[in-house]
C-alpha cells in the first residue's frame, strides 16, 4: 500500500469522526486508529513476504542470550539498527553481501539493507574500521536500536 493512500485514510479517520478504521488489501493490513486526539497507526507486513526466498528454519531462541555475553567480549564499535525490520546482508537474493567478517570498511559504506514496510533502507558505517562480529542473521527479524555489527577502529 503506497504512502499517498495512508494518507487519505488517515485524512478519512480525521474528518469522518470515526475512532478506529481497518482495511486489509491482498496480505497487507492496515488499522488506523484515534487515540486522544492523535492518531496511532499500525501496519502489518505480508505474512507470505520471504527475501530473500529460503526454507523456513526452525531456529532456537535460546542461543540468542549466550551471544550478548559473546559480542561483549568483542572491543569496538556497536553499529545498532535505526530502526524495525528485517535484516538482510545482500542487495538482492544470490548477490554477494555487503560486507564480510574481518573486512575493512570506511565511514558511509553500506553495511546492510534493513527492510521496513516495503521500503529497503541501506544501513552505512558510522565509522571506520574492521567488522569484528555481524551479529544478525540474513533474513532475521531486528528490534529498534539492536546491535547488527561491531566495527574495530581502523
Amino acid at each position: 500500500m503506497d504512502l499517498r493512500k495512508l494518507k487519505k485514510l488517515i485524512d478519512l479517520v480525521e474528518e469522518s469522526g470515526i475512532a478506529e478504521l481497518e482495511i486489509t488489501e491482498g496480505e497487507e493490513k492496515v488499522r488506523i486508529a484515534k487515540v486522544g486526539g492523535s492518531h496511532a497507526f499500525v501496519a502489518a507486513p505480508p505474512a507470505h513476504y520471504a527475501y530473500p526466498p529460503q526454507a523456513p528454519a526452525a531456529a532456537p531462541v535460546a542461543p540468542a542470550p549466550a551471544e550478548a555475553p559473546a559480542a561483549a567480549e568483542v572491543e569496538g564499535h556497536v553499529v545498532k539498527s535505526p530502526m524495525v525490520g528485517t535484516f538482510y546482508r545482500s542487495p538482492s537474493p544470490g548477490a554477494p553481501p555487503f560486507i564480510e567478517l574481518g573486512q575493512s570498511v570506511t565511514e558511509g559504506q553500506t553495511l546492510c539493507i534493513i527492510e521496513a514496510m516495503k521500503l529497503l533502507n541501506e544501513i552505512e558505517s558510522d565509522v571506520s574500521g574492521t567488522v569484528k562480529r555481524i551479529l544478525v542473521e540474513n533474513g532475521q527479524p531486528i528490534e529498534y536500536g539492536q546491535p547488527l555489527f561491531i566495527i574495530a577502529s581502523a
